[in-house]
């Protein structure tokens, strides 16, 4: 086959391995190798490696990965080197499900081999642990981000002002449901949803007071 073949069949199988790549250009495996490093080819950070592909044929994303029919592939290289970018690129660190999830992978089958790399930095924060990097300048504001990604998440409790026009509308409305409720405060300038009402209610044991759907219209 010759070399225009090749790279014709190398586009439409998109990644080959290089036993297949040496059958097709009748050549042996290190002339094949020889032939991959000269074209720039990616070599896929699962399976072993056992795959390549070319800058012309990958479709990477934003992060640098591209994934085809199972088959990794990063523009930062190896999968080391791509966890290290991806960790110390990131805003606010990354668990390692989120790391999973981006690289196609088990957490589990990789990231033990990481723990002590120089150039990372695990810690447990709430109760998972996140992976930063080893840079304290980095680290610190990976920490700040991640924190408060994780406060942006939590629930919210009305504020002070809002926990009293609930009250005092629950006063003159004992029996109302919480989507009245709601509906009642929103003339007053108070947008608040149902679940904020039930969190409240909640937390001062004052939910039994209320029905889950409204008897009448008020």
């Amino acid at each position: 086959m010759d070399l225009s073949a090749v790279i014709r069949s190398f586009k439409k199988e998109k990644v080959v391995t290089v036993v297949l790549l040496a059958a097709w250009l009748s050549c042996s495996i290190a002339t094949a190798r020889r032939r991959l490093k000269t074209w720039r080819a990616y070599t896929s950070y699962n399976r072993n490696g056992r795959y390549y592909t070319l800058p012309e044929i990958a479709e990477f994303d934003t992060n640098g990965l591209w994934r085809y029919q199972g088959v990794c592939f990063s523009k930062h290289g190896n999968l080391k080197q791509t966890l290290i970018h991806l960790v110390t690129h990131s805003v606010h660190g990354l668990s390692g499900t989120e790391l999973g999830e981006l690289l196609g992978l088990q957490p589990r089958s990789f990231l033990s081999h990481f723990r002590d790399h120089p150039a990372l930095y695990r810690e447990n924060l709430m109760g998972r642990w996140i992976w930063f990097a080893a840079d304290p300048t980095i680290c610190e504001k990976q920490q700040q981000a991640r924190l408060a990604q994780a406060a942006a998440k939590r629930p919210r409790m009305p504020s002070d002002m809002e926990a009293v026009m609930i009250l005092v509308d629950l006063i003159h409305h004992p029996n109302s449901a919480l989507e009245q409720i709601a509906r009642r405060l929103k003339p007053k300038g108070l947008d608040i949803d149902v679940a904020a009402i039930r969190r409240l209610l909640v937390h001062h044991d004052l939910l039994k007071k209320t029905v889950d759907s409204p008897p009448s219209d008020v």
